[in-house]
Formats: structure tokens, sequence, C-alpha cells
């Protein structure tokens, strides 16, 4: 017979810590000389590069395209020169090495010419996903799901209420807490285009009761 680990029911109650990242507002990190960008940052296929080492790219430039049906696109963080395309170490538990795309940064943060949409309402559910895949929006869950299939519950299936998970149960992780403080309005526009292509008639936003 085996005998109970513990005398108390349920997991531990840890100090929370969560005032330590709280007390000041999100900060921009320096801009590195040096981007290194795996090919696969969702579950699924890694996106396939169409950019050449040597190519001059600018943000929000689209260097790899979706492979599969599982696959979002990869765009240039900041502007600058592909100086590498091939196997690199990623931050990754397992301490292989995948395939990137190096980008030599040029401190200059220039924009691609974009294009925005002026109306969402405008577009089918079909095509505001793609242009969430194209976009290369993804979850940041332990598995990275791209969220264009997140928003696509097929013709059997009807979304009645969506829910958005803004809870954090780790000790000091507070992401979530001061992106809902900071960009409040944003979260609410991308609220309200996820309602849009579900169909869905109500939205709920969960959070930790600290």
């Amino acid at each position: 017979m085996s005998a109970p680990l513990s005398n108390f029911p349920g997991g531990l109650k840890l100090p929370g810590h969560k005032k330590r990242s709280t007390q000041q507002p999100i900060r921009k990190t320096p801009l590195s000389k040096q981007l290194v960008l795996p090919l696969q940052q969702h579950i699924g296929a890694a996106a396939v590069p169409i950019v050449e080492v040597g190519d001059n790219v600018l943000k929000g430039q689209r260097i790899a395209r979706a492979e599969g049906h599982v696959s979002v696109c990869l765009h240039a963080p900041t502007s600058g020169v592909v100086s590498a395309i091939g196997e690199h170490a990623i931050p990754h538990p397992s301490g292989l090495s995948a395939p990137c795309i190096t980008i030599e940064t040029d401190g200059e943060d220039r924009w691609i010419e974009r294009e925005q949409i002026a109306d969402f309402r405008q577009h089918s559910a079909h095509e505001l996903r793609q242009i969430i895949r194209d976009a290369g929006i993804v979850g940041l869950g332990g598995a990275g799901f791209p969220s264009f299939i997140k928003l696509n519950p097929g013709v059997h299936h009807t979304v009645e209420t969506l829910l958005i998970n803004g809870a954090e149960c780790e000790p000091y992780i507070t992401c979530d807490d001061m992106l809902m403080r900071e960009r409040a309005d944003g979260i609410l526009d991308g609220v309200e285009i996820m309602l849009f292509a579900l169909r869905a008639s109500r939205c709920i936003l969960a959070i930790e009761d600290n």
C-alpha cells in the first residue's frame, strides 16, 4: 500500500512576489547588434526562408513563408542585413541547434510600408484568419500554437464564450498583468476581432485573484 507524500490537499501555496515586477512601467530592451531567428517558433512545420544571405531587410518584412497547414510566416523584427541562414544554437532545454535566419541590425529600425485594415468587419472570418497567419501570430504557451487555427472551430462547432487567459500562477511572473494595465486598448481591439471571427456572443477575461 502506498502512503501519501503529504498531509495537505492540493499543491504548494507559494508567495507570489508579484509586486517586484509591477512597480515599474514596461520598458523596451536595447536593440541587439545581431538577431538569431529560429524558423520554427511554433508547433507544426518550420517556416521556409524567402530571403538570401546579403539581403537588406526592413522591420516587419516577411523573411520566411508558412509551410504546411500548421505553420505561420516569419518577419524581420528590425532593419538590417541577412548575415546567415542555417543551423544555430537555440534557447531550448535540449541544447540542440535548429535552422535560423541571422540578421545584423543597422540600428535604424526602419519599417516596411504597411497596409492597415480600415475595418475588420468588412472581411470574412477566413480572410481574417489568413491575415493573422500571414502576420505570424502564435500563442505564447508551451507549444506556441498558431493563432489562426485556434480561430477556426469548424463548421460543426459553435463558440459561445471566448476565454482570454490572463492568469499567471507562477511566482514573480507578471507579463500578462502589465500588458493588461498598459496595453488594455490593444487587448480589447484583439478581443473584438476574435469575437467577430468566432461569431462568439461574449468574452471572459480570466485573471488571478491576487
